[in-house]
């Protein structure tokens, strides 16, 4: 899973990282927030290009930068960076719709054998969350650091 990623600037709290995509569209800012929900140590992986007049995160919005595999590396590559500075916390990730929903779920089966060596990965299904199963549709993703 060592592909090539764009470098993140953080912030102090290491829950938002920041990076500039680059394509065809010119340089497009995008964000990661991870922000801890109603559950200790559950937090919502949130991310998206940014707004800059409001400074927060469009998950909507369309980049079409050719350069997902780059960016989606990148995301997950602050994974370990969050973890390492928070390593009792569970991350939830989901796209804003399922089309994104479903390119989480190709791009984890796609390094699920290197996300293993560090992380659990269980995908949830109705209300139930089980060990994460290549060809199997999800809702949402939940990961945390291997102990």
């Amino acid at each position: 899973m060592i592909e090539e990623r764009y470098i993140v600037e953080f912030g102090a709290d290491f829950h938002v990282f920041e990076f500039d995509s680059e394509g065809p569209k010119g340089k497009v800012r995008k964000i990661i927030q991870y922000t801890e929900i109603n559950l200790k140590n559950y937090f919502n992986l949130g991310f998206g290009d940014k707004n800059h007049k409001t400074n927060e995160i469009d998950d909507l919005v369309v980049t079409n930068n050719n350069d997902s595999q780059k960016v989606l590396a990148t995301v997950a590559a602050t994974l370990f960076e969050f973890t390492d500075h928070h390593p009792e916390a569970n991350v939830i990730a989901v796209g804003s719709t399922l089309a994104r929903t479903r390119l989480y779920r190709i791009g984890i089966t796609n390094n699920l054998e290197a996300i293993e060596k560090d992380f659990e990965i269980f995908g949830l299904k109705g209300k139930t969350w089980h060990k994460f199963e290549k060809g199997v549709e999800y809702d949402a993703f939940l990961v945390r650091r291997r102990k």
